[in-house]
């Protein structure tokens, strides 16, 4: 097992900076138990590939269990669709070995550079919430070591299960996982791409019934710069795991339909000027981006990597916002509050927010983890620069709108989130710390935003 002092630690926001957190990268589950009593008076936290935007996988002067070394397929059930895996394996890996059987990930994010663990933790979701919930609704059993040393199986229905499901892993640290996967014949998507000329427009499309019954997947990438008759313009982008039929005999991809090759570009610079994605340069992007879309375009093929995770082909493409990072603020409003929906996105309008990744996305029914993001309704996610005067109160203030609208905002986006809101959007949190108190009576299990937030 290995140890350093890490230093400065940042969530993919690359903002509110950890010091002299102990990295701890474990190899077994021996390794990772005497980790867990080694943490010492900070606690640890467990840690993946840090791709929680905020400061979730933080612990100033505490111990950070970076469990990406336990990353073992440990069984395929090809017949069943289930896999057995250890918790530090990421996505992209499973992508790899689970596509060439024929099959896919239940649900998936923005980025494959995700854990097992950390897609449990966080509870991820995806463009196919409404048919397919979060992450831990296909999880049939997990194995969980508690503060005590114990090694526990969890499943569905028990009060763990539904602490540690969206748990920010603040009920131990998951070892591995079984769950359920997605049967497909090709390792291609059929897209389907429109452009809404307004947020009403984008609405309608995205709850229209004929786009419920063809595509699991749907987005809608917003221009937050587009004001007046054209608030809320928006590229709707649709779609479906392609069949082997969708592939003509011609084409190359006939020969390996199940081929997984994700391609990268350069990566993004160390350094890049302060600014360079500020209202001009983003309103021009923004620009282009809404008049390249066709008007209306169905069936194409695209690769599942080009589908899902287009900007995991630029490695660090977080430093393109500069040293002060960026805030990744998503938030979620329940049907029937659509009206509440469309003044916060007028509110951002207003500021002028310079996003280039703004994407509203339907959610279907809840999962039942007590600190899970997803609610039925709506949810939007921006990236905004940090360094834009008067960010902090904005934030601040369009929390308040979204608790009085009954949403929430998502845990493992936050780095700023004042803790007085936070029951008022989760309404189980009182659960959550009395059996985490019961659980964890030494409080061995802490990070930044635990602290922050009094969870």
């Amino acid at each position: 097992m290995s140890a350093e002092i890490a230093d400065p630690v940042t969530g993919w926001g690359r903002t509110a900076p950890t010091a002299a957190a102990r990295l701890v990268r474990p190899r077994s589950y021996e390794e990772t138990v005497r980790a867990v009593r080694d943490c010492g008076t900070r606690g640890g936290i467990p840690r993946g590939l840090g791709r929680a935007y905020g400061d979730a996988a933080q612990n100033a002067g505490g111990s950070l269990i970076d469990m990406t070394a336990l990353d073992r397929v440990v069984r395929v059930d090809a017949e069943a669709g289930t896999v057995a895996c250890e918790a530090g394996i990421s996505l992209q890996r499973l992508m790899e070995v689970l596509l060439p059987l024929g099959w896919f990930l239940p649900v998936t994010p923005g980025t494959r550079q995700v854990t097992v663990g950390g897609a449990i933790g966080s509870d991820i979701h995806g463009g196919n919430h409404p048919a397919s919930g979060s992450f831990s609704r296909h999880v049939l059993s997990l194995d969980l070591l508690t503060s005590d040393g114990d090694i526990r199986t969890v499943v569905p229905g028990t009060p763990l299960f539904e602490a540690t499901a969206g748990g920010m892993g603040l009920t131990g640290v998951i070892l591995a996982a079984t769950f359920r996967l997605h049967r497909v014949e090709t390792s291609l998507m059929s897209v389907d791409t429109e452009r809404a000329s307004d947020l009403d427009d984008l609405m309608a499309r995205l709850t229209a019934s004929e786009c419920r019954r063809r595509h699991r997947y749907s987005v809608g990438w917003l221009d937050l710069l587009a004001s007046g008759s054209s608030l809320g313009r928006a590229v709707l982008t649709r779609g479906e795991h392609a069949p082997l039929a969708a592939l003509s005999a011609r084409s190359p991809a006939r020969r390996q339909p199940l081929a997984f090759r994700p391609g990268r570009l350069p990566g993004a610079p160390s350094y890049v000027p302060e600014g360079l994605l500020g209202r001009t340069t983003v309103g021009l992007l923004n620009e282009l981006w809404y008049r390249r879309a066709p008007r209306r375009r169905t069936g194409e093929l695209q690769p599942i990597s080009a589908f899902f995770h287009p900007l995991d082909g630029v490695p660090h493409w977080n430093r393109l916002y500069g040293r002060g990072g960026f805030v990744r603020y998503q938030f979620v409003v329940g049907d029937g509050q659509e009206e509440a929906l469309v003044r916060i996105v007028r509110r951002i309008v207003r500021r002028g927010c310079p996003s280039l990744l703004a994407l509203l996305k339907r959610f279907g029914v809840g999962d039942p983890g007590w600190l899970s993001f997803p609610m039925a309704g709506w949810t939007l996610s921006l990236d905004i620069p940090t360094g834009r005067t008067g960010l902090g109160p904005f934030l601040d203030e369009l929390d308040e709108d979204v608790a009085a609208a009954g949403g929430r905002v998502c845990l493992a986006k936050d780095s700023r989130l004042r803790p007085e809101l936070l029951a008022a959007m989760y309404p189980r949190l009182d659960e959550f710390r009395a059996l985490r108190a019961e659980l964890d009576p030494r409080g061995v299990f802490v990070s930044d935003l635990s602290r922050r937030l009094s969870i």
